[in-house]
């Protein structure tokens, strides 16, 4: 005979049930077996998982009493003649039209699924847990969407700050292995619902996110920042005021700041989200600039070979110079103006908009004598010449006549400057 699915025997008695009944800990077993347990020997724990009961509330199982209805059904059609097995059965009769559609598996997935959600915090084989389940959610939308409404996502966030809080109590790698994994369960869901966007922005979930973005492994980091990036791209509402701005602009930038371990892709995503925190957080900008943000971009931008990165950076030091400590900061850089002035007219038409841009806010908006002075010395004024030889937006063109005429007497006492420069400044004059 055909043995029964694993799933469908009582756990206690390991035979098929007839009455399939859930309780308190998520686990499910035959009623007559767990009322034995219970009642019969007075005990108030989960024989599965040993759990304490929350109460002694049994819940009957429906869904999978009538798989296992069917199960039956399906072997007693297949052992009749073909006469007896075309006259439909009271198991099939009584099961609705929908379930009956259902492949069996694929109930079964979505049986073991939330048993593996019920008895996940207690397990003392996480990880397996974990890649079980992102094994079965991946680019599966049903069973991605049962996840969700199962509570999945408290559960594993919940498992990720425990997982965290061991590993830097005792520095337990395993512990910390779970986390990161548990990050690659959540980086499986699409994230574009606000309730499931709310739900991650819990400070037990987005700690761990934040903290597996500064330390975690390479695939980690990945999986941490793809659940940043769906987090920015939700729309919904604020996400920033949910969050400590401070710890993730951190985050954001240690992960810049690592030239070895960084990818190409990780970058990236990590400059995408770290323009929505700025444009988007009132405080950002301030924020950003006293964690440093200046610097890393700067040092970023003298080495980008991307373009698409090279405009998000210029773009950010442009919200950043935009408020005054950004400018002092941007001053206080040795490379901040030859890295601006190596974009122009070389990497794209909007890298020499936004180029220009900073430029202007550094040296007409609140000018500083050394930003002055390291606009001679790096060719940023002869490129910004040179840029009102070609075509250009008329706003650029105007940026660069009025950076000319207000600070062009402070560059002709520089013996550097070329002489051709000097009579075109007195045209301009």
């Amino acid at each position: 005979m055909e043995e029964p699915p694993h799933l469908f025997l009582c756990p206690i008695s390991m035979e098929l049930m007839d009455d399939p009944v859930t309780v308190s800990t998520g686990v499910t077993y035959d009623r007559r077996s767990i009322e034995r347990w219970i009642f019969g020997c007075g005990r108030a724990t989960c024989p599965a998982t040993m759990q304490p009961l929350a109460n002694l509330e049994l819940t009957p199982n429906h869904t999978l009493k009538r798989v296992i209805g069917s199960w039956l059904d399906d072997r007693g059609r297949g052992s009749t003649s073909t006469s007896a097995s075309s006259s439909p059965s009271t198991s099939s009769l009584s099961s609705p039209a929908h379930e009956l559609a259902t492949p069996l598996s694929r109930v079964l997935e979505a049986e073991r699924l939330r048993s593996a959600l019920a008895g996940l915090e207690e397990t003392p084989f996480k990880v397996t847990a974990l890649k079980g389940m992102r094994a079965c959610m991946a680019g599966d939308v049903a069973m991605q969407c049962e996840f969700v409404s199962s509570g999945g996502i408290q559960a594993v966030a919940r498992v990720m700050a425990q997982a965290l809080a061991e590993s830097g109590a005792g520095g337990d790698f395993s512990a910390f292995t779970a986390c990161e994994e548990a990050a690659a369960v959540l980086a499986v869901l699409p994230l574009t619902d606000a309730a499931s966007v709310g739900l991650l922005l819990a400070p037990e979930c987005m700690r761990p996110v934040m903290a597996l973005l500064q330390r975690g492994s390479a695939e980690a980091r990945l999986h941490a920042m793809d659940i940043v990036t769906k987090i920015s791209n939700a729309g919904a509402g604020d996400w920033t005021a949910c969050v400590e701005v401070d710890d993730v602009l951190k985050s954001l930038l240690e992960l810049l700041a690592d030239e070895v371990s960084i990818s190409t892709r990780l970058s990236s995503r990590a400059l995408d989200v770290l323009l929505d925190v700025v444009e988007r957080s009132r405080i950002g900008p301030t924020k950003a600039v006293e964690v440093g943000a200046v610097h890393v971009l700067v040092e970023l931008l003298a080495n980008a070979d991307d373009r698409h990165d090279a405009e998000r950076i210029l773009l950010l030091l442009k919200c950043l110079c935009k408020c005054p400590e950004g400018r002092m900061a941007f001053a206080e850089h040795d490379l901040s103006v030859a890295a601006v002035a190596k974009t122009m007219l070389r990497v794209s038409e909007l890298a020499t908009e936004l180029a220009v841009k900073v430029l202007w806010l550094v040296s007409v908006v609140a000018p500083s004598e050394k930003v002055l002075e390291d606009m001679v010395l790096t060719g940023a004024v002869a490129k910004l010449l040179g840029l009102l030889h070609v075509e250009s937006p008329p706003a650029t063109k105007q940026k660069t006549v009025r950076m000319m005429r207000i600070n062009g007497v402070f560059w002709r006492q520089y013996p550097c400057f070329p002489t051709d420069l000097r009579d075109y400044l007195r045209l301009l004059d």
